[in-house]
């Protein structure tokens, strides 16, 4: 079998799924959406190409981290191993779906900001991490004040 890695940039188009599998390992796994954008040299606008779309799973390490920063909606960038899962509806209709198991998930900073609570010398907490929209400044806030939660 051929190990295929890539990165994809997207936002995250469902809410994380936590669950088990049937040995008890848990997991995490939510769809991203990507889309290429391009200048129509006519018309001088922004066109949106095609959409693709994904199941990232993630495990183990990456636990922690996703279940408290990824959220539908959120700008995310993923890295993994990609495969093709072939499967059949109840209808017996044969399907198949992208799936992207992830070595590295976190959010696109030029899409928003993010801070972090930690203490120095150590990692960072991930349960302190916030972000907002870029753009959306908040009047009088420092680098370190805290900005409500993007949704």
């Amino acid at each position: 079998m051929y190990e295929t890695y890539t990165t994809v940039i997207g936002t995250v188009v469902s809410d994380p799924r936590h669950r088990q599998t049937s040995t008890g390992e848990p997991v995490i796994s939510f769809r991203v959406a990507c889309n290429s954008r391009r200048i129509d040299k006519r018309t001088q606008e922004w066109i949106d190409g095609p959409t693709l779309y994904l199941t990232v799973s993630c495990w183990r390490r990456l636990l922690t981290g996703v279940s408290q920063a990824v959220a539908k909606g959120r700008p995310v960038i993923a890295h993994g191993q990609i495969k093709t899962n072939e499967y059949v509806t109840a209808d017996g209709e044969r399907r198949a779906d992208l799936e992207m198991t992830a070595t590295a998930v976190g959010l696109d900073l030029s899409r928003c900001v993010v801070s972090f609570e930690g203490a120095p010398g150590r990692e960072p907490s991930v349960a302190g991490t916030t972000t907002r929209p870029v753009g959306s400044e908040v009047e009088g806030a420092g680098a370190d004040a805290q900005t409500p939660t993007a949704a």
